[in-house]
């Protein structure tokens, strides 16, 4: 038979895990997104990837501004939906997660109870992890608590970057959300207590990528890695900041002082850490297209 769900979500991330339910046996029977804003260089009004699928599917969108108002609420109602199902959409009222009868879960780009919060996949490369995975879990009042429906963990390789762990998980946690609507429909869903050490992904601004050369090379690698392509790493050389894209890294005891470049200025640029050396592969200086380092060296000398 399936169910009724109102799914709720906003960016890139949730696209592929709206798109997986409305193939199933299940019924979408509202989405709710983010209001339309303006975006670019134009300021052209932007509709999130997420109603874009909705309206090609013929599904109806609510847009509200204020979750708590009277209008989105009755719009809720006349949905009739069995189950809500939020993925990378905001913080719920109570008077919304609380309403449908077969409650309302999240899916979680992490193995909770570790790393709740905005940020979890940028803070598990930027923490240099080798594991991962996606969880679902019915929403209650404090944010990224409650019972645990489903998880899957998935391996963080050593080339990958938040750009790619973001697509795997994404497409994994289609696949948990469908898989957690069947348990539902078919009522075999066995509820767990989040187990284990609680840690917090908050949310990454722009100071975060300032490269510290006092610090290990592994740790500056894995934040490069952390925050690629945005808001992305940077250091500051002559007044002029250079935003680094891709990094290699060699642990080497080293007598030279933190922050020394050290380049032909033709093939490599390295940089001195307090444990060894940071290999810039693509880097961009202020104002300039982002290059491989030999196409950088050949127009620029440090």
């Amino acid at each position: 038979m399936g169910l009724r769900v109102v799914f709720m979500g906003t960016p890139d991330f949730a696209v592929p895990s709206l798109e997986h339910i409305i193939k199933s046996k299940h019924q979408v029977v509202g989405v709710v997104t983010a209001p339309d804003k303006p975006s670019g260089r134009g300021l052209k009004i932007t509709e999130s990837p997420v109603k874009i699928v909705a309206l090609n599917a013929s599904i109806p969108v609510a847009q509200p501004e204020k979750l708590k108002d009277e209008s989105f609420i009755q719009v809720l109602d006349s949905w009739d939906a069995d189950v809500y199902v939020v993925v990378a959409f905001r913080m719920l009222p109570e008077i919304v997660w609380s309403k449908p009868p077969k409650g309302t879960f999240n899916l979680h780009a992490s193995l909770l109870p570790k790393y709740r919060g905005a940020a979890p996949i940028n803070w598990a490369l930027i923490n240099g992890d080798t594991e991962t995975g996606c969880t679902t879990f019915f929403l209650q009042q404090e944010i990224d608590t409650g019972e645990i429906i489903l998880q899957e963990k998935t391996t963080i390789e050593p080339n990958d970057n938040f750009e790619s762990l973001y697509n795997k998980l994404k497409y994994q946690g289609s696949e948990l959300v469908v898989r957690t609507l069947d348990m539902i429909d078919s009522d075999t869903i066995k509820k767990q207590a989040q187990l284990g050490e609680i840690t917090h992904a908050p949310k990454i601004y722009k100071e975060l990528g300032a490269l510290d050369f006092n610090k290990c090379c592994k740790d500056l690698h894995s934040l490069v890695k952390g925050l690629y392509p945005s808001p992305g790493c940077y250091f500051n050389l002559d007044g002029k900041n250079y935003k680094v894209y891709v990094t290699e890294y060699e642990e080497l005891q080293t007598n030279q002082i933190p922050s020394t470049l050290i380049t032909d200025n033709k093939t490599y640029l390295s940089i001195v850490c307090s444990d060894g050396y940071l290999k810039i592969k693509e880097i961009q200086a202020e104002g300039k297209k982002r290059l491989p380092i030999k196409e950088f060296l050949a127009g620029n000398k440090l």
